[in-house]
């Protein structure tokens, strides 16, 4: 990784094996067998800000969030950036072609403080593709990944900028609504646009009261009124 993050300290084992079972990914093994996992590729924390993928340094591992969040992005020869996906507790991101997933001249970078599980191709095909259960579950969020993408793809195409930014905030918040921890300048990445124009959509939605703005964070209070926006049926 571009800025290597410190090794977990070593954990009772009842801990460690508590840090994938809190994992969906893992949520049909037994005790035994996440120890096993855990001892084979152990847990990292990852300070905010590191850069924990670049194309500069590209080698093929897999990276499992198990805290904190992940920004993925590309940047463009003027230096602008484009976020192509925040990854989240139990999803998957990384150079691992034998899954399907490929950063090439994508960069990783980590938005809070958190816990990654970093796994090399070995340890994927010893660890993970051995057991049906967990290859199903992988299978599983690289469809949802895919078809995220896809949905993306389609807004960003049909659909207004304040509709995308809409569909991106109900997306992210989730039912019941979490909140959007996200800067406007993240968030304009995300969906393609401007920080100015993100402030604006965000200052009508919050002048309507369907969301609370605060410093880094995005409250969404009417989730039915900012999906109707987002489909464009408000």
């Amino acid at each position: 990784m571009t800025d290597d993050p410190a090794p977990v300290p070593r954990f009772a084992t009842a801990v460690r094996t508590w840090q994938l079972s809190e994992m969906d990914l893992f949520a049909d093994l037994s005790p035994a067998e996440m120890q096993a996992i855990a001892d084979a590729a152990p847990m990292r924390q990852v300070a905010r800000g590191t850069l924990v993928w670049s194309p500069t340094r590209p080698v093929e591992l897999l990276f499992i969030v198990k805290q904190g969040r992940v920004r993925t992005y590309r940047t463009a020869a003027d230096g602008r950036s484009l976020t192509t996906a925040i990854v989240g507790p139990g999803q998957l991101f990384g150079q691992m072609p034998v899954m399907g997933l490929r950063m090439d001249d994508g960069y990783a970078e980590m938005l809070d403080p958190g816990v990654l599980c970093v796994m090399t191709p070995a340890d994927v095909e010893r660890l993970l593709f051995g057991d049906l259960r967990i290859v199903t579950r992988i299978t599983a969020l690289l469809g949802g990944r895919r078809a995220e993408l896809e949905t993306r793809l389609t807004d960003t195409v049909l659909k207004p900028v304040a509709a995308r930014i809409c569909s991106t905030l109900a997306t992210l918040a989730g039912s019941p609504p979490s909140p959007v921890r996200l800067t406007h300048d993240q968030l304009a990445d995300l969906v393609g646009t401007t920080r100015e124009t993100t402030t604006k959509v965000l200052g009508d939605l919050k002048a309507r009261s369907y969301v609370r703005l605060r410093r880094g964070r995005i409250d969404v209070l009417d989730p039915v009124a900012v999906l109707e926006l987002a489909d464009g049926s408000a």
